[in-house]
């Protein structure tokens, strides 16, 4: 902390110096460098950047530079176009020291202030939302595997294929203050910086991360919003959140404080993973970072996801969650003092050693710890060649239960110490199974519940961060207290509730449709409906349910479209609009009916469809394994849903026919592995190929189309879906 102070006042003092030089506000202009301290003249530029990431709109080079944006606005792209049509970068800061950007508007990039090689850098008071994301291809009745998210590998800067308000390559020392990054897919991407000091900042409603740290060490990150940074969740159908988080640790990111933050509703609240250098070599890991006084609720998937490293959580909320959290192969770590509210899962740990579970309150958890060891370690990975992977050596003491199913549930495990733990109407209250080496004492049985206090040890309060005149109150907003139900992810994102929305209660397959309204408080009226036989009411206020009945023949192309009048809104591209002016929302449903004649059929050696063209082709001639007919081709599993088929080494031929109303559209698949698809006998879609789920487009007219499909699975995950839409549309997902 001494460090960060001494790094800021002679940061201020070179800066001060130079603002003395500074003229009359400049005019901003495509391949603009700026060399010294300078006022940019406040109005909108709208500014195409060069299509590389290694190239920029703007470049600050030298020492000692402030630019003040004063309000000015950057621009890349309308706010109409799709934001996965944006490129490049807004703003390129190139080595130097003592760089301070302020009070920057950057919309429409792919990147809006990218700083690489920096001493001292200063981006506070900066709105850089509206940024680049991508498309997201996940349904509302079950998802796509194209959405799911790697960050394993950022050596050679992979990260900036993902977009960011803000990106930081070896950046040492600075300040991270009060800056906007909503609706794009990261709020700041750290790789290689150390010595932040991040704080008071909106990263919330992105696609993807909040906060993102590789091999990032030292750095403060305090009393910033961080929520709803999410993805794969659908309310009552899956919870998987793809392997977003409203923060990310990576691959070495080490002694770093994480405290005060409200971090809910994101894929995970947390999320910390050793890195591949240590999968590899057993050495290393994300170590000694402390997360004390955060709410990581909500979280899809896990509220604190931290593995294969010694870490300290502390006082911490986690609360609604699949996992509050897990822990697996963690070592040495001190969990205490935390609030677990109604998670399937308080804890869970796997492989652990050595970590303690003191003084937490786990209240209507299911099962609150869970402790265990599988018999047989992976071979195909390094760690558990120089690591001990054993389970082992728990200390779990004077914590309260209240209200679990299981208390604590051990398997496999050694070595393990509970004392003086208070249980109050848990169900079971421990399990041990194949364990050894336990020492039970102290614990304390009622079969009501009372209002007993936690009582952390001094030892882990005196770990919480010096504060200011907040004393550790978390920024919190009313969407932050909603539970995981609040969490609605479209095709682009998370819904951030700035402006109306139509949204399905359950399957869009389910006749009638209930849609829910939400958004901010007003009244609503229906303007407009596209094969619609009737609705349940044609105004009402926000919050209402509306029943859909589309008409016989337009049960796959039916639009609803409704006006809105109350609050001012945002729009999911950010354009404002000021109270009771008329917002329109609609939500549209296009799917046209095809019937399908689908013939599954198993294969061998003999007939691989990648090699063995002539068997292959007569194998479809034979009798099929299953045969189904169908009004969707929509398959997603990792294990067959349908008893006829193998695990794996299957293939289907689907036949159909298609009227669509004039005017062009596109026909794309989701596919996991081979695919071809005929349009009239012509191949318009040929990927015949193993490969992970990947996309493929062609383009179609209106009129009357033949339509045939092959598919084959080889192995592993198994996904198809062939969607016909509106228009040319060539979106490419998340990882291109």
């Amino acid at each position: 902390m001494k460090r960060i102070i001494i790094i800021h006042l002679l940061f201020l003092v070179a800066v001060n110096k130079n603002l003395a030089q500074q003229s009359t506000p400049i005019e901003l202009h495509a391949g603009l460098v700026i060399t010294n301290s300078v006022t940019v003249k406040p109005q909108v530029y709208f500014l195409s950047p060069p299509p590389s990431t290694d190239s920029s709109v703007i470049t600050i080079r030298g020492d000692n530079i402030t630019v003040d944006f004063a309000g000015a606005t950057l621009r890349g792209e309308n706010e109409d176009e799709y934001p996965d049509n944006y490129s490049g970068v807004a703003i390129r800061i190139e080595g130097g020291k003592n760089i301070r950007i302020i009070n920057a508007h950057i919309h429409g990039y792919k990147v809006a202030i990218l700083a690489r090689g920096t001493e001292n850098l200063e981006l506070i008071d900066n709105d850089v939302s509206y940024n680049w994301k991508p498309r997201l291809f996940s349904l509302t009745e079950h998802e796509s595997l194209l959405d799911w998210l790697s960050f394993h590998h950022n050596e050679k800067d992979e990260w900036l294929r993902y977009g960011a308000g803000i990106y930081l390559s070896s950046v040492n020392g600075g300040v991270i203050r009060n800056n906007i990054c909503v609706q794009g897919m990261n709020g700041v991407l750290i790789t290689r910086s150390n010595n932040l000091q991040i704080t008071d900042n909106n990263f919330s409603f992105n696609s993807g991360l909040g906060i993102g740290l590789y091999r990032s060490c030292n750095n403060e990150i305090t009393y910033n919003k961080l929520d709803y940074n999410v993805r794969g969740y659908s309310h009552g159908f899956y919870n998987r959140g793809q392997d977003s988080a409203n923060l990310l640790l990576y691959e070495q990111s080490s002694n770093n404080v994480i405290a005060y933050n409200s971090a809910t509703h994101g894929g995970d609240g947390f999320f910390l993973w050793a890195g591949q250098t240590t999968m590899d070599s057993g050495k290393g890991g994300s170590n000694d970072n402390l997360l004390y006084g955060n709410d990581f609720s909500f979280a899809p998937a896990n509220g604190i996801e931290a593995t294969f490293s010694r870490n300290s959580f502390i006082a911490n909320r986690l609360a609604g969650s699949d996992y509050g959290i897990w822990g697996g192969y963690s070592y040495e770590s001190k969990i205490a003092g935390n609030q677990f509210e109604n998670n399937r899962v308080g804890v869970a740990i796997e492989h652990g050693q050595d970590n303690s579970i003191i003084a937490n309150r786990f209240h209507g958890d299911t099962t609150a710890v869970s402790l265990w060891a599988t018999p047989i370690s992976p071979s195909d990975w390094g760690y558990p060649k120089y690591r001990d992977t054993r389970s082992r050596d728990y200390r779990i003491e004077k914590n309260i239960f209240e209200g679990n199913k299981r208390g604590t549930k051990v398997l496999n495990t050694s070595g393990v110490a509970l004392l003086n733990n208070l249980w109050m109407n848990v169900d079971t209250t421990t399990i041990f199974r194949d364990t050894a080496n336990f020492h039970i004492a102290g614990n304390i049985q009622s079969d009501s519940i009372s209002e007993t206090k936690i009582d952390i040890p001094k030892e882990y309060l005196a770990l919480a961060p010096k504060t200011d005149s907040r004393n550790g109150i978390i920024p919190a907003s009313p969407l932050s207290q909603m539970d995981r139900s609040a969490i609605i992810v479209d095709e682009w994102g998370p819904f951030d509730y700035q402006s109306p929305k139509l949204w399905p209660v359950k399957s869009l397959h389910e006749l009638p449709i209930r849609l829910r309204t939400l958004g901010p408080k007003g009244k609503w009226s229906v303007i407009q409906k596209h094969g619609i036989e009737m609705v349940s009411a044609v105004d009402g206020k926000i919050g209402d349910t509306i029943i859909v009945t589309p008409l016989k023949d337009s049960v796959g192309n039916w639009l609803l479209t409704l006006d809105y009048q109350g609050e001012s809104t945002i729009s999911p591209r950010g354009k404002v609009n000021e109270a009771g002016i008329p917002y329109q929302f609609s939500f549209e449903h296009f799917e046209p009916a095809i019937d399908w004649d689908v013939r599954f059929f198993a294969w061998t050696d003999s007939t691989d469809p990648q090699n063995k063209y002539e068997a292959f082709n007569q194998l479809l001639g034979t009798q099929p394994i299953l045969i189904q007919q169908v009004p969707r081709l929509d398959y997603e599993w990792y294990r067959p849903k349908f008893q006829e088929l193998p695990q794996e080494r299957f293939t289907f031929e689907a036949n159909g026919s298609v009227a669509l109303e004039e005017g062009t559209y596109t026909l794309r698949t989701i596919s996991d592995d081979g695919v071809r698809v005929w349009v009239d006998d012509s191949l318009a879609i040929d990927n015949w190929s193993q490969h992970g789920s990947k996309l493929d487009y062609t383009t179609i007219t209106g009129g009357k189309h033949r339509l045939r499909v092959q598919y084959f699975q080889i192995d592993g995950w198994m996904e198809f879906r062939l969607d016909i839409l509106r228009g040319v549309n060539r979106s490419s997902g998340s990882h291109e």
